[in-house]
């Protein structure tokens, strides 16, 4: 069960970051989650959005560079301990962790946590059997 990641290439400077959230406002696009990761001279913003298609096209219309990941939508206890259970799942499965982020949602109690992982196949067979619910592209828009 994999949702589409688009990741922004944006250059590490004032105003930058602003310039593509100004296309995604303008063009009534909502995000769902956001990360940003950066070095000296670039950044990456990695963000899950409510119309993936509508989105890629008016960032490339407005000229940022960017690219679709499939990435794991998993849904967690909002609860001490509620990550760690799902980290151990990957770990026993031997699925190596690239990176993950956090977001919330509406219903108290639940978080949601985003993961891209080496192998997306192994990951969700590994964390279904475990009874651990991953979220989907349609779930994830109408958060």
């Amino acid at each position: 069960m994999n949702v589409k990641q688009i990741s922004v290439f944006l250059e590490n400077k004032p105003g930058a970051l602003k310039a593509m959230t100004g296309v995604l406002a303008e063009n009534q696009i909502d995000m769902r989650a956001f990360s940003l990761a950066e070095t000296s001279e670039f950044g990456i913003a990695r963000v899950i959005v409510n119309d993936v298609y509508k989105t890629t096209t008016v960032l490339r219309d407005a000229g940022f560079v960017h690219k679709i990941t499939p990435v794991i939508g998993v849904v967690l206890s909002d609860t001490p301990g509620g990550l760690d259970r799902v980290l151990a799942v990957l770990a026993d499965a031997q699925v190596n962790i690239e990176y993950m982020y956090a977001f919330f949602g509406a219903s108290k109690g639940t978080a949601y946590m985003i993961f891209r992982v080496a192998d997306n196949e192994k990951a969700c067979a590994a964390l279904g059997a475990q009874g651990i619910r991953l979220i989907d592209e349609d779930e994830l828009a109408n958060i």
